[in-house]
């Protein structure tokens, strides 16, 4: 059944307009750009936010890594052979067909779309209205360009963003710990990407002169 899946999304993508392929094989890969500017907007919002705030900005990515690890560790368990290989009298695909040996199961694309839209999200509340949807439109493209099994991408986008969801919860306080310490050292650049934060913000005069008067 999955493979008719497959089979019927690959058809469908053979008779797509030409600008429509082209848009898919582009934001197969594109989509991880995206995510990661997202990432850094989130990161300067939050450089002006509490410790929480910026522990959760900088937590995101880091969660990214970690559910993308966690899908290609899963790869070498399944070994399953891509299906631009293994479904007889598949269409070819859009984009070149991975060698052997870069298994199918579970897609890293997905999980690693899953698992950003999962740590924005928490990171960034309402932005799950624009994650969500770039992660399915990524999750999808990669049957659509005919490299992956629905199955591939469905377990990789929920493995993403469970254990993004793990790794965020998990590292909140001791993130948030450690950046509230940072923001009250006194080397500049740690407190640039710190941030100032509400509190120590407000300790500094318009002119960046630290208030000494309390």
């Amino acid at each position: 059944m999955d493979q008719d899946l497959y089979l019927d999304i690959l058809r469908q993508a053979r008779t797509t307009p030409d600008w429509l392929r082209w848009l898919a094989e582009v934001w197969t890969e594109a989509g991880l750009l995206l995510f990661a500017g997202l990432f850094a907007a989130g990161w300067w919002r939050a450089r002006r936010g509490d410790s929480r705030a910026m522990a959760l900005a900088l937590l995101a990515p880091l969660a990214t890594a970690f559910g993308y690890a966690v899908s290609e560790a899963l790869k070498t368990v399944f070994d399953e052979e891509r299906p631009c290989r293994a479904v007889a009298g598949a269409p070819a695909p859009l984009v070149e067909c991975p060698p052997s040996g870069d298994w199918s199961f579970p897609s890293n694309h997905a999980a690693i779309a899953g698992a950003a839209a999962v740590a924005l999200a928490l990171a960034w509340r309402g932005t799950i209205w624009l994650t969500a949807p770039l992660a399915l439109l990524m999750a999808y493209s990669r049957v659509f360009v005919g490299v992956h099994y629905p199955h591939d991408v469905a377990v990789g986008l929920l493995l993403g963003g469970a254990v993004a969801y793990a790794a965020v919860r998990a590292g909140t306080r001791p993130a948030a710990a450690l950046v509230g310490t940072a923001r009250t050292g006194r080397n500049a650049a740690v407190l640039w990407c710190a941030g100032l934060g509400p509190r120590q913000r407000a300790t500094v005069r318009p002119e960046g002169v630290r208030d000494r008067s309390r």
